[in-house]
């Protein structure tokens, strides 16, 4: 299987990570009213100064593949935790912090509210995201996994073939 780089162009044979730019919260807020509004970067987002939230990875397995399809997913944080992530954003020494889930993967969806935890890695990494065990789709998917055929199905999806 194979997808198209959405960053370079090119073809690629082995599963891409997905990548979701902002909390959906921040999708309902018109651009223009952003100023003043969203604060936004690569990693962190703040809502109107009262909604926090961090970009983590969530990382399903595959059976056949010992990476896993990873989503670059966004999760709520109750605010003294999201500082004390900003001010440590490169340690491993913080956390655990409950978050929910801030992002609709279509595959999967409804997914918001979903509940998580985020494992900090340090050394310039993302967290880590931890699903709660339900009976939700993706929760199950991501305790028991998915079958190669299945996270190609996803990734395409997200980026033509």
């Amino acid at each position: 299987m194979s997808y198209k780089c959405h960053c370079c162009g090119e073809i690629h044979q082995d599963l891409p990570d997905i990548g979701i730019d902002k909390p959906f919260l921040a999708t309902e807020i018109l651009e223009e009213d952003w100023p003043g509004r969203v604060e936004l970067t690569a990693d962190t987002c703040i809502i109107d100064g009262k909604d926090f939230f961090i970009r983590g990875v969530l990382i399903i397995p595959v059976h056949e593949d010992e990476n896993g399809l990873g989503f670059g997913v966004w999760v709520s944080q109750k605010k003294e935790n999201f500082q004390t992530y900003v001010e440590n954003s490169d340690s491993a020494e913080i956390g655990p912090y409950f978050g929910w889930f801030a992002n609709e993967l279509g595959p999967y969806a409804p997914t918001l509210s979903l509940k998580t935890m985020a494992h900090f890695q340090g050394n310039n990494q993302r967290p880590l995201i931890e699903l709660e065990p339900t009976d939700h789709p993706l929760s199950i998917d991501y305790q028991n996994g998915i079958s190669i055929e299945r996270a190609w199905e996803i990734v395409h999806e997200y980026m033509p073939a």
